[in-house]
């Protein structure tokens, strides 16, 4: 009875229940838009530093992001080597620098430079990065429009010097909107007039069986000037910095914030103006013997049923959104656990929408019955 109740008091007014349920869809679209773009500019900062062959990144001091670091001075490597329980210890190098496209038009791009496997592209769709010529890059599809190519074979310069893409890649997103240029350490270096002994990052690999922390520690004493990361701590920095540092981060939760608030209010409001078109016969539900916890359910029964099936709306159109993301250079990550918490969010947030109504419920006279 107490299902079949509420669903009656909600259809009574039909268009006020779809105001309830246009309320829910927004704030579930606009909370899954603003987390799946904080979950994808999370995705984009770190991918390179998930994807680099290292344990320990060795940067100089004050780094704080993967695009921004200065050139280190070359003996950090050989001191590096000289730490017990360094297996190896790799240059890398990575720097903005101007495109030119085929129309003399620049953008800004982030060259990479690294060998050996350090930070090679993944999810290569076109051509083959083992297979790039000297003077062959690695891009993403996703910037085709950016840089101005066509495919395999396109032709640009950086710096005065030509260079042809090699291979495609798909997913590679920078967080800066500044693309991703993969080659070779030898061309990244003389396309920046960066000397060859020298790097933006040197990346240590620890043998293993050996304490990382403690190879960490160990490089802070042999190379002080520097800043030395485990791969955790680079992470963490880079978030650090893009996400919170230049406020990016926290606009896109202020929006999830405002969603949240939109929506609990919209669906508080109208379920508050449902009660009190059916206090009569809440009132006459207690003058019958029936609990207020009953008519409590009743009320939490409508909030159910409303945050289900405008979950149900809006997690359909979140999905939308986030499919039609995929290939542009901001997607929206919709996960699993993400779309499992909106349904927790959203239920809980009808739940305290009911408050107020459950506050009015209980402040009924049963008597009122027999006045009218």
């Amino acid at each position: 009875m107490v299902t079949k109740l509420a669903i009656r008091n909600l259809v009574h007014d039909r268009a006020r229940f779809l105001v309830t349920l246009i309320g829910i869809l927004f704030a579930v679209v606009l909370l899954a838009v603003q987390l799946g773009l904080y979950l994808g500019a999370r995705k984009m900062i770190v991918d390179t530093i998930d994807h680099a062959g290292g344990d320990i990144w060795i940067a100089a001091y004050g780094s704080n992001s993967f695009e921004q670091a200065t050139i280190l001075h070359g003996r950090e490597r050989f001191a590096a080597l000289s730490v017990p329980g360094v297996s190896a210890v790799e240059p890398l190098v990575a720097s903005f620098a101007p495109w030119t496209r085929g129309d003399t038009s620049t953008t800004s791009v982030v060259v990479v430079g690294a060998d050996n496997g350090t930070l090679s592209p993944w999810n290569v769709v076109e051509g083959s990065v083992s297979a790039l010529s000297p003077d062959g890059v690695a891009v993403d599809r996703t910037y085709a429009d950016t840089l101005g190519i066509s495919g395999i074979g396109a032709v640009a310069e950086i710096n005065g010097q030509r260079l042809r893409v090699d291979a495609l890649t798909d997913g590679i997103r920078s967080f800066t909107t500044s693309p991703y240029i993969f080659m070779s350490l030898a061309k990244a270096r003389e396309l920046l007039s960066v000397p060859s002994d020298q790097a933006t990052f040197y990346l240590v690999k620890v043998q293993p069986g050996v304490d990382v922390s403690g190879v960490k520690h160990a490089l802070e004493k042999k190379l002080p000037g520097t800043s030395i990361f485990t791969n955790a701590e680079f992470r963490q920095t880079n978030l650090d910095y893009w996400l919170f540092g230049t406020g990016a981060g926290v606009a896109l939760l202020g929006g999830a914030v405002l969603g949240l608030i939109i929506g609990t209010v919209v669906v508080a409001q109208t379920l508050y103006s449902s009660t009190k078109d059916h206090l009569a016969e809440f009132a006459t539900l207690r003058a019958l013997g029936s609990s207020s916890f009953y008519i409590h359910k009743v009320i939490l029964t409508q909030a159910t049923v409303s945050a289900f099936l405008g979950y149900g709306l809006g997690i359909a159109v979140s999905f939308a959104v986030a499919q039609a993301s995929l290939h542009t250079p901001m997607p929206i990550m919709l996960t699993p656990q993400l779309a499992a918490m909106l349904l927790v969010v959203t239920v809980v947030m009808c739940a305290v929408s009911a408050l107020s109504s459950i506050f009015k419920v209980t402040k009924i006279d049963p008597a009122m019955v027999f006045a009218r």
